[in-house]
């Protein structure tokens, strides 16, 4: 049966959703927050070591900037509302993506949030936050002398961890959108149709259990 170290998610159709009930997109980016929460709670449960949420694409600068402005108002004022939440349940943030862009007051709470909860072991909760994996790759290119497959890899953001065991899409699409791209070229895809805040415990437990019941070659036979 497969170990699992690390899951990493898509959490596509927050806006979808919004609209869908007849309401604002930004609605549904607050009920995807609720499907985070009840993400993390189980991965602890279930002692899933990492989790990867990707949270705001290099790309994502083309939405609306009303739409932009409150997701990060959304991102700030979740972590200074939850951190003691988050640090009495042993949870330790981790950042992968470039915080130099994102509004001042929300880039101040998230590095709040990097060290307060530094020394946490229960769970890695790893946000990619104006993340493209094509930038990583370019950097960690820039940073590596000798260019090999080792080398590279410890210049990315997953650095001294485990690369993603599944990777989880929610809202219909079937691509990776510029995710992860190096990390996944093993990792067991599941792309499902619901809307990222419809996606529940039993969906989870479901795929992990297909995981661990499937067969990982790993390019042998």
């Amino acid at each position: 049966m497969n170990k699992l170290y690390h899951v990493a998610f898509i959490m596509d159709g927050n806006g979808r959703w919004g609209l869908k009930k007849r309401k604002s997109r930004n609605f549904g980016h607050i009920k995807g927050i609720e499907t985070v929460k009840r993400v993390v709670r189980c991965s602890i449960k279930l002692k899933v070591p990492i989790v990867t949420f990707y949270v705001f694409s290099s790309e994502n600068w083309k939405r609306p900037k009303k739409e932009i402005s409150f997701l990060f108002r959304l991102i700030k004022n979740y972590f200074l509302k939850e951190i003691d939440r988050i640090n009495s349940q042993g949870i330790k943030i981790n950042i992968f993506g470039d915080l130099n862009k994102l509004p001042k007051e929300t880039k101040s709470v998230l590095k709040k949030t990097l060290k307060l909860t530094s020394k946490n072991k229960n769970i890695t909760v790893n946000l990619a936050i104006n993340y493209g994996a094509k930038n990583e790759i370019i950097s960690a290119f820039k940073k590596t002398k000798k260019i090999n497959i080792k080398s590279m890899e410890k210049n990315l953001y997953t650095k001294n961890m485990p690369h993603p065991d599944i990777m989880i899409r929610t809202g219909g699409h079937q691509r990776l959108s510029n995710f992860m791209l190096w990390q996944l070229a093993y990792t067991e895809l599941f792309f499902l149709k619901k809307l990222w805040p419809d996606f529940n415990i039993f969906d989870f437990k479901h795929i992990i259990n297909k995981f661990k019941k499937s067969k990982r070659n790993f390019g042998s036979v």
